[in-house]
Order: C-alpha cells, then structure tokens, then sequence
C-alpha cells in the first residue's frame, strides 16, 4: 500500500546529506567504508517506509536482500564489467570491493533496525 510517511522522508534525506557528505570530505579506513554501508542500509530501509506501508519485517528483509545483492555485483566487478570504471558516481554508488565483513554489517544494521522498530518505536 502507498502511502507518504514524513518522517521516514526526512530521516532518509538527512542520512542521505551524511552520506554525501561521507562520499565528498571523508578518505579514511573506517568512517567511509563501514559507518557508510551502515547508514546506507538505514537510508533504504526508512526511503521505503517512506512510500510504502509494509511490516517492518518484510521491508528489512527486502534491504538486506538488496544490500547483499549490490555486494555480490561488488564480487563479480559488475562496475568494470559495465564499463563504468571511470564513472565517480557508478564507483560510489554501486561500489568496487566486495566484503565478508560488509555482509555481516548489513545483518547487524538490519537487526538494529528490527529491534529500534519493534522494541523502542513500536511498529508493526
């Protein structure tokens, strides 16, 4: 069901100012390769509550789906493969290294979500 919820908007679109944020001024080992891939998953998970009305099960477990499925194109070189290795944006949306440890971050996020919804929100 569609629907417009304003405060999953907002809260996707300042995770989406951090992000950018992240992607232009920070160069460093951690905060742009893993606090990044958090967020990001946060960014999708709340730009779907956003505009669609589903439990927050089912839309946690489609970004992970998501999430694991841009990791596994990371695996297969898909940038390369698309010819794209020169597009800054291709390398930094869809991204250019593949991680065992970025899967289990994106279960833990999920997870985080689940019990933030769940727990301390309260949503179905």
């Amino acid at each position: 069901m569609l629907i417009f919820n304003k405060n999953y908007f907002g809260f996707a679109t300042l995770i989406f100012f951090i992000e950018v944020l992240i992607a232009l001024f920070v160069h460093d080992s951690f905060v742009r390769p893993y606090l990044g891939d958090v967020l990001v998953v946060i960014l999708i998970y709340c730009f779907l509550k956003s505009f669609l009305k589903l439990p927050v099960l089912t839309v946690a477990l489609f970004v992970l789906l998501f999430s694991f499925t841009i990791e596994f194109l990371q695996f297969l070189n898909i940038v390369e493969k698309l010819h794209l290795e020169k597009s800054k944006i291709a390398r930094t949306v869809i991204g250019t290294s593949f991680s065992w440890i970025d899967l289990l971050t994106y279960i833990v996020e999920i997870a985080i979500v689940i019990i933030v919804e769940k727990y301390w929100l309260k949503t179905t």
